[in-house]
């Protein structure tokens, strides 16, 4: 499969360009939205891992779960507390769960994250630098994230081995994980509070 195939789907849910983070740059997001964010994202940045070990990656998997604590650390930073209720980042959570227990799948959902975060990480990273009173460790998840785009060219070769049937499945799953992911900031920029 050719990955551009990935990337029209990904092109057309830039979560750059969703208001939840184009305030959030912009320091026009409340901090509680952002403490909010910062529940309701962990359970979903904690289903990356099984991603990757689906795919046969052990090694980069464990990296992943090195992350998820990551996210943690930012999580209390901000203080948030309590237990995810939004329903639109359990469906993310859910969508990520039965993508990443095939492979083709898991590699099309995690295309749709890991094709985004180097962009959005540096995006949220200069939006929490600029606008928001969080300390440097607050933004380590960030820093790690922002620029690197080793992971998207892992998946991008992973795709060109694909079967068309399962490049096909492979690109039904990074759909449906970009809507998903989509859906979740706007649950999150809603009602929802953690």
């Amino acid at each position: 499969m050719n990955a551009n195939d990935l990337d029209a789907v990904v092109a057309r849910y830039d979560l750059n360009e969703h208001p939840f983070y184009r305030a959030w740059r912009a320091g026009t997001l409340p901090f509680s939205k952002l403490a909010t964010y910062a529940c309701e994202y962990a359970p979903f940045i904690e289903t990356i891992a099984a991603g990757w070990s689906t795919l046969g990656e052990p090694d980069h998997a464990a990296e992943e779960r090195a992350h998820a604590r990551l996210w943690g650390g930012f999580r209390d930073a901000l203080g948030a507390a309590g237990e995810p209720s939004c329903p639109e980042a359990r469906a993310l959570v859910d969508a990520a769960r039965e993508s990443f227990a095939d492979p083709a799948e898991s590699l099309g959902a995690l295309y749709a994250f890991e094709c985004q975060q180097p962009s959005t990480a540096r995006s949220k990273l200069d939006g929490l630098r600029e606008h928001y009173s969080v300390g440097e460790e607050a933004t380590a998840y960030f820093q790690i994230h922002a620029g690197d785009y080793g992971e998207r060219e892992k998946l991008r070769d992973l795709a060109a081995a694909l079967t068309p049937d399962d490049g096909e499945r492979a690109t039904r799953a990074c759909e449906r994980t970009c809507r998903a992911m989509w859906s979740a900031l706007d649950g999150i920029m809603g009602d929802c509070s953690a």
